[in-house]
């Protein structure tokens, strides 16, 4: 009975990881152009953000992978559509405005179909021309994340423990019941 309630739960190890997979596959920023924590003499012509993973195009009109620019005076900046090639996500800025602490904002569509979000913080030296744009609505709006790019849109762990139990309980009783024949 033992070796039965052993290979029971064994078992329902094994389906727990297997499973958890997909779920625990968000993207992860692995580089940036500029680089967090850069300092430039003058503001980038462009942002390049390069993930683990492939990004998913948007499909239709709508665009799900954002990029913003806020600037030290906490003002959005210009920054075109953002353009997904493989893993990498672009978007062209327009000039920046005063002198101090960027922050590059992005929203993306993970591999796994869940949203990631983050940022990157860069400084400028020397003052551009550029003039605020109107800040983004709340659909393009990327949160100023943390910087690690870990995003919370993913799946909470509470039914990964329920279905835990569930199938450790369900494991438990074939195990039992097949000790008593």
């Amino acid at each position: 009975m033992i070796r039965r309630t052993l290979a029971a739960l064994l078992l329902a190890g094994v389906a727990l990881v297997a499973g958890a997979g997909p779920a625990l596959a968000h993207n992860v920023l692995v580089s940036s152009d500029p680089k967090d924590g850069a300092t430039l003499e003058t503001g980038p012509g462009q942002v390049k953000l390069v993930f683990d993973q492939p990004v998913q195009q948007s499909a239709g009109e709508t665009n799900l992978n954002t990029v913003t620019i806020t600037g030290p005076d906490g003002k959005h900046y210009p920054a075109e559509k953002a353009k997904v090639d493989g893993t990498a996500v672009s978007a062209v800025i327009g000039a920046l405005g005063p002198a101090g602490q960027y922050t590059i904002g992005y929203r993306i569509l993970s591999a796994d179909g869940h949203p990631v979000s983050g940022s990157v913080k860069f400084t400028v030296t020397t003052a551009g021309t550029g003039t605020p744009a109107p800040a983004p609505t709340s659909a393009a709006a990327a949160p100023a994340g943390d910087g690690g790019g870990s995003g919370d849109g993913g799946m909470p762990v509470w039914p990964w423990i329920v279905g835990a139990v569930v199938l450790l309980g369900a494991g438990v009783a074939v195990a039992v019941r097949l000790g008593r024949s």
